[in-house]
Parts: C-alpha cells; structure tokens; sequence
C-alpha cells in the first residue's frame, strides 16, 4: 500500500515564488484628482498583477520554468489569476479560500506622467500559512522569489530553500509582522526606495543598505529608486549603480515587479551584477511603456536593444560616481 503521507512527484522549476497576485483595475485619468473634486477618467481595464505573480510571468517569458505559489478567492478574480499564470507558462499552486474576494487593487494612472496611486485590498484569509506549503514546491526550484508579505510562510519557504542550497530574492515595500525572520535567509533583498528606511531608522540608502547586509547577512542588498535607477550594495563589490533608461512612460505600475522578475533571469544566467542591474532597469523601463502591471514585458532581444541604446536618464547626482552602466562589456 502507498505511504499517503509521501508528497506527489513534482517537476523541477528554475523559479518558485510565494507571494502576492492580484486582479487589477487600472483607471486612466487625464490629471489626477484634487480632494472633493470629480474628474473624467479616460479608461478603465481589467488586469492581473501583484508582486511575485508578475515576477513570475516575465519570468516565464522569458524561457524560465516556473512556479507560483499563492492563495485567491473563490471568485471570478481567482480564476482569471489561474489562466493568465497558465497561459504564460507559470505553474500555479494556488490554494482557493471558500467564499472569499481575491486581493483587488484600483489603480489611479496620472496620464501625463504614468504615474500612478493604489487603492488595494486584501481579505485577512487570503494570508499564506506554513503549514499550507509543501517542501517539494520549494526544494525542486534553482531559486526562490518572495515579496514581503506572509512572512511566517515566506520565512518557512526560505528556509526549505536555505537547506537545499536555493537562493532565495526578495522584493519588500513595507515592514509587516515577521519580517525580521525572513530577512535571515534572503541572499538578494532589492527593496523599495522607502524600506531601508524604515527598516534601519537611517535616512542615507549609502548606510542602510550596508547595514542591513550586516544585520542579516544577506549577499546583495539594493533599492529601486524609480525614476533614478537601483542601487545596490555587495560585499565583495561595494556600491553598485545603474540610472534608469529614457523612455515614454504610460504607467508605471509592476515596474518593480518585472525589475525583480529581469533581476532573477540574470542571476540564473551567471551575468555579473552590473550586468543584471543593467538588464533589470532595461526590462522595468520597457514595461512602464505600456498598461497594466505586465502589460510591457517585452522580449529579450528587445530589453537588450535597449541596453545598446546606452539611452539612460541623467544619473542621479548623489550615486553618479557608482554609474556601472558603462561597464556591462
């Protein structure tokens, strides 16, 4: 008789991500509204994102085998979250919570700059627990992506990895409950420009981004900067900085998602770091050109044009001397 407590046979992926996915609604709106105000807007279309989910697809686009693995709702959200991963190659391990929304985010896009302001809302069900995950989803991938939330689960799904020899990413934007003991096991934390700050107390990314290497060991640790490109702090090779590149942003929604998704595809190439900050701030910049949180993913070929374009923004003056775009040769 079968041992029932044996867990299935499961394919190797190079990717696995535990975190966000989210059903979007993104609003085009010629200016964005004053208080008390009522504004016109220009379109409103339906769409999926969150953090790893969106991570994961480019990903997958990008030739990678992937899973994701994540809670939604009973609800027409979380089936259009289970075709739109399977439709881009992503193996969803989605675990389906009865009579529940599926996280909702309203996504406000100021027309004349792509930028953009999140309504969002998440049922406290649909938070990930340890005991929900299995090792095998974990321990068949070459790396692990996280974003922050779920910590309790994250922290567990980064420890399968830490035992297997998996190196584990992470995208944070906030400091929710847990997180000191996820941050133990990430070897690359590339954050938002906010979260050092909050997480260290310090002001200068120049010695919080050190100080949190320190604190928790990681290998890599950087921050996004939006317009101005990402930074990043190694131990071996100190500061490194990339500017981001000049295009015609439509919405600036998921870039930092797809810089985490261009981010992983690098590390599993081998690339050096300046080459995949590079690549990472190549593949964000070409998504802002577009609507929706993976509305831009584009092609390798087309990410690489780009990079030969050598079309950056201005460096921002206080990291202009960690400039290592010239270097990617």
């Amino acid at each position: 008789m079968p041992d029932m407590h044996q867990p299935d046979p499961i394919e190797a992926v190079d990717v696995v991500g535990v975190g966000l996915n989210a059903t979007d609604t993104i609003i085009r709106l010629p200016h964005f509204p004053a208080f008390n105000s009522k504004v016109q807007f220009l379109s409103a279309e339906l769409s999926a994102g969150g953090q790893t989910a969106s991570a994961l697809v480019a990903c997958a686009l990008w030739g990678l085998r992937t899973r994701y693995v994540g809670k939604v709702g009973n609800d027409a959200a979380g089936q259009m979250q289970r075709a739109q991963l399977a439709a881009a190659g992503v193996d969803p391990r989605l675990i389906v919570v009865p009579r529940c929304a599926s996280q909702q985010a309203f996504i406000l896009v100021d027309e004349p700059s792509g930028e953009r302001t999140i309504l969002w809302r998440r049922d406290d069900r649909l938070a990930l627990r340890p005991e929900e995950l299995e090792r095998n989803w974990i321990a068949s991938a070459r790396a692990l992506h996280v974003d922050g939330h779920d910590n309790l689960a994250a922290a567990q799904a980064a420890r399968w990895a830490r035992e297997s020899g998996i190196p584990v990413t992470a995208d944070m934007d906030n400091l929710y409950p847990h997180i000191e003991e996820l941050l133990g096991y990430v070897d690359y934390l590339v954050a938002s420009h906010e979260f050092p700050v909050r997480l260290t107390g310090e002001t200068d990314l120049l010695k919080a981004l050190p100080a949190i290497a320190q604190r928790h060991g990681g290998l890599v640790v950087g921050a996004t900067l939006g317009r101005d490109g990402a930074l990043l702090w190694s131990g071996k090779q100190g500061f490194l900085y990339a500017p981001a590149y000049r295009v015609e942003a439509r919405d600036t929604t998921g870039a930092g998602d797809i810089f985490h998704g261009a981010f992983l595809y690098g590390l599993l190439a081998n690339w050096p770091l300046p080459r995949i900050l590079d690549f990472s701030c190549a593949a964000a910049g070409l998504n802002c050109t577009e609507l929706g949180a993976r509305g831009g993913i584009k092609p390798l070929a087309e990410i690489e044009a780009l990079m030969n374009t050598r079309r950056h923004a201005k460096a921002h003056a206080s990291f202009a001397r960690y400039n290592i775009h010239r270097a990617r040769a």
